[in-house]
């Protein structure tokens, strides 16, 4: 048996994703940002797609960090507060210490 939908009943769910990301550049500096496309814009970081990125002149980038969102305001929001983070707290993010940066919030 075969079931026949209208084309006012089909839903197509579309999930995209969001990603908040944080290179180490080839000078020691981090760089965080956030896309939806994580392979192109990485690709365009490593290649000096935009010149006047802050990544540019501090070729090569190797990615250290990134986590998936559902929102693009909720990849937004954290790029924001991330970049106002000291450089411990985003290599204790990087390195896994998430717990005991957790403990440092607290305090």
């Amino acid at each position: 048996m075969r079931s026949r939908m209208g084309a006012n009943t089909l839903k197509i769910n579309i999930m995209l994703s969001f990603y908040v990301y944080i290179l180490k550049c080839g000078d020691s500096s981090y760089y965080t940002g956030h896309t939806d496309n994580l392979e192109l814009r990485i690709s365009q970081h490593q290649h000096a797609y935009f010149k006047n990125c802050y990544t540019a002149t501090r070729l090569p980038v190797q990615v250290v960090f990134m986590q998936e969102f559902g929102t693009r305001y909720e990849a937004l929001a954290t790029e924001r507060k991330l970049k106002k983070w000291t450089r411990i707290k985003k290599e204790l993010l990087i390195s896994g210490g998430w717990t005991a940066l957790a403990n440092r919030e607290k305090k």
